[in-house]
């Protein structure tokens, strides 16, 4: 299982070959402000236990550009101590559909994914969000069984969802329709449609809905 820092170093070909199938932590920082929800760690993120670490990955750019965090956090090598509690102090989430490390998110089976869908919704109703934001419309769109889910902020949660929560009984439904929902760009530098700024914007609309104070842009 890999953890924040466990490779003080940029993962080596070796490093990277280890970590497939490794089971990356999630970050629930209490309170927990924004919840952003990646489809399943890359290798790189396998092997450092740091979430959107490859080089070339747009999350912390984005980030610092939204002035979601006031500095542009290198994760490539794993979390350094600083960050991490900077990330923990602004009450920045981060977790996956799938917790699996693979090569390309194409390995993925749409049964992970929708096992994801349930987790995910376990997860808000434990930890409670003030928003949740789901980078990857395709993958949103398997785990959810929502083929006309569209990117940006959802009028509610999916159907699917509701029904998760109906199974887990008490508040949880009631918690669920209370924590804005958006689907955001998939920040990996594969994604062609994608830009630093044009991230930086989608990711700036839910932290304001997550009440996220805006540092200066570094």
């Amino acid at each position: 299982m890999a953890t924040p820092s466990s490779t003080p170093h940029r993962p080596t070909p070796a490093d990277l070959e280890a970590a497939r199938d490794a089971v990356v932590e999630d970050l629930l920082p209490r309170p927990l402000r924004l919840l952003v929800v990646g489809i399943n760690p890359g290798l790189w993120t396998g092997a450092t236990g740091a979430h959107f670490a490859r080089p070339g990955n747009r999350f912390h750019p984005a980030l610092a550009a939204a002035g979601i965090t006031d500095r542009l956090v290198d994760v490539s090598a794993g979390y350094a101590p600083d960050d991490l509690a900077h990330l923990r102090a602004i009450g920045l989430g981060i977790t996956n559909l799938a917790r699996r490390a693979t090569a390309r998110a194409d390995q993925l089976t749409d049964d992970e994914l929708r096992a994801g869908a349930a987790r995910l919704v376990r997860t808000v109703v434990e930890h409670r969000p003030r928003a949740v934001a789901v980078a990857g419309i395709t993958a949103f769109r398997t785990a959810f069984g929502d083929r006309r889910a569209r990117q940006g902020r959802q009028v509610a949660w999916p159907a699917r969802a509701r029904e998760i929560a109906e199974g887990l009984g008490g508040e949880a439904q009631a918690v669920l329709a209370a924590t804005p929902l958006f689907v955001v760009p998939n920040p990996s530098g594969l994604n062609a449609h994608a830009s630093v700024a044009s991230l930086a914007e989608a990711y700036r609309e839910a932290a304001d809905a997550a009440g996220m104070e805006t540092f200066p842009a570094p």
